[in-house]
């Protein structure tokens, strides 16, 4: 059964002109690549059992979906940790340990999710609508969490019998079955989580085609078949495992000898030459997601935490970001250092997305004589100075460089600081920066997109912003039932953002991910994560 979201288009609202600054539509024309999701197995013959090695851009925090916030930790729990819905290549949502879609009742405050019967965990634990709610609560409840900001205005959680669980609002909350196709939807084993409580993520236990059997640091996560999965039959590996490989080159390098077999997050400098060679296939998805940069406004304390005064022109003084935002020409950046497969990005809402309109996915115009006046306006000394922590990876830090050669045209000096990926997810949630270049995966509905990051008091909200204008806008958004409301109240909430810019949009990348032709059944979509779960190794073929 497939949920569909309310794919109704919103109607074109005229824009608002910003007293700061003009607005161009947003281009029309994209990167010339084609999308290639992946396909199933469906009737291909293939081998039963092999051992897959991914190469995995990334070494992920804890592989708990409570508090996660790593992109690549969502690669290694596809395989073993289910959702109560998924996506599917279509931006469908579709049940997985669900039954069925939800059903709300007619005030929308109260929402019912009928779930799977007669299956277990990988520990032997019966999976039941009481398992749900526990995993539910501890999204919602647990200190730390970065789900329950996802989750909505949540008043009470309980179970309806061993086969429905039943979610309590105070006011309605539209985007809920999206945010259960994502962490907030995993359920874990309540046996596990009583055994190891904040630890739960150093032995995940889950739902799943694979079940999780160690991890060693900066190195690999191992996970094998798991024989009680309720699908069983239709997973073929023995195991997989994931090897952290930082560098693109290495990963290219590596699946052009064979020594993996899949790798995600190719760079564009390397992609053409792997689409090139008859021994390996390329993967390409869009993206729900955006990249760009946080800037901190008032993290002192942590995400989530009441916002505090930072005391610098650039957290006081939205003038100072505005111009930031101006004196960047994103088309160029993209063209010059991705070769044209990503796509510049202005604003949080994805242009493929039901929600999008002209004007919640235009660009400021790119007008470095204009960021140097109101520099001068604000009263700073010029060139002003930004320290931005930056992935240590040659795309990123290519990037980054590229870009402050830019803004240096609009009268700032950006000093770039390379960082290991672990560090800058723990500066991004302690607020232990100035800049951050870093993006997010994306999610279906906008909501995921937006409010995770901007709502007051959201575990998410890196950069420590906070409006009540831009809080109510965004709960609207998220009470109505309609596309065409919630695409005029997004348009709201992208002027809001473009004022005061604690977060600058700058591109949208395509998922590239390249396996060996010895491999079928992965699949890439729109959400970022790379499936693996019931790939094989085809039959005619070594692996």
């Amino acid at each position: 059964m497939r949920i569909r979201l309310l794919r109704t288009l919103a109607l074109g609202v005229a824009a608002l002109a910003l007293a700061s600054c003009s607005q161009t539509p947003r281009p029309t024309e994209f990167a010339s690549h084609m999308d290639d999701y992946g396909t199933p197995i469906s009737t291909q013959q293939v081998r039963q059992g092999g051992d897959l090695v991914m190469g995995l851009s990334n070494d992920p925090d804890k592989l708990d979906p409570t508090t996660s916030s790593s992109l690549y930790m969502r690669y290694v729990m596809s395989t073993i940790c289910e959702k109560l819905y998924d996506n599917d290549s279509s931006g469908n949502l579709v049940p997985q340990l669900a039954s069925g879609p939800p059903r709300f009742s007619d005030d929308g405050l109260t929402v019912t999710i009928p779930v799977r019967s007669g299956i277990k965990f990988a520990d032997g634990t019966a999976f039941n609508a009481a398992a749900v709610e526990t995993s539910l609560e501890r999204h919602l409840t647990m200190e730390g969490s970065q789900r329950s900001g996802e989750m909505g205005p949540i008043t009470d959680i309980d179970s309806d019998g061993s086969n429905q669980v039943v979610i309590h609002y105070s006011t309605p909350f539209a985007p809920i079955t999206a945010a259960l196709a994502d962490r907030a939807g995993m359920i874990m084993s309540p046996t596990a989580i009583k055994e190891e409580g904040k630890n739960f993520g150093d032995h995940p236990v889950c739902v799943g085609p694979f079940k999780f059997v160690k991890r060693v640091p900066n190195a690999s996560i191992v996970v094998e078949r798991d024989p009680q999965y309720y699908d069983a039959q239709n997973v073929h590996f023995d195991t997989i495992t994931y090897r952290i490989m930082p560098d693109a080159k290495a990963r290219a390098s590596s699946l052009r000898s064979g020594e993996i077999q899949v790798a995600d997050t190719m760079s564009p400098q390397d992609v053409d030459g792997l689409n090139a060679d008859p021994r390996l296939h390329l993967l390409v998805s869009g993206s729900f997601g955006f990249q760009g940069f946080y800037l901190n406004v008032g993290n002192v304390d942590g995400a989530g935490k009441p916002i505090k005064p930072i005391d610098t022109p650039l957290a006081r003084d939205p003038r100072i970001r505005l111009a930031l935002s101006l004196t960047i020409d994103r088309q160029n950046l993209v063209n010059k250092v991705f070769k044209g497969w990503y796509e510049a990005a202005c604003t949080p809402i994805a242009p493929r997305t039901s929600y999008a309109t002209q004007a919640s996915t235009a660009c400021p115009q790119f007008d470095p004589e204009r960021s140097k006046q109101l520099l001068t306006q604000a009263g700073v000394q010029m060139p002003y100075p930004i320290t931005m922590q930056v992935m240590n990876v040659d795309d990123q830090l290519q990037y980054a460089q590229a870009l402050q050669a830019e803004v240096a045209q609009g009268g700032f000096d950006l000093r770039i600081v390379p960082t290991e990926y672990s560090d800058m997810l723990t500066a991004q949630k302690k607020g232990t920066y100035e800049a951050l270049l870093l993006g997010w995966s994306g999610r279906l509905d906008p909501d995921g997109n937006i409010s995770r990051f901007l709502t007051t008091g959201s575990s998410g909200n890196y950069s420590g912003y906070s409006s009540p204008a831009m809080d109510d806008v965004l709960g609207w958004a998220a009470h109505s039932t309609s596309g065409a409301r919630r695409g005029a109240l997004y348009e709201q909430a992208v002027r809001f953002i473009e004022r005061e810019n604690p977060y600058i949009y700058t591109y949208r990348l395509r998922n590239l991910t390249v396996h060996s032709t010895s491999v079928t059944g992965i699949e890439v979509y729109a959400d970022g994560a790379v499936r693996l779960g019931k790939a094989a190794f085809v039959t005619d073929r070594n692996s």
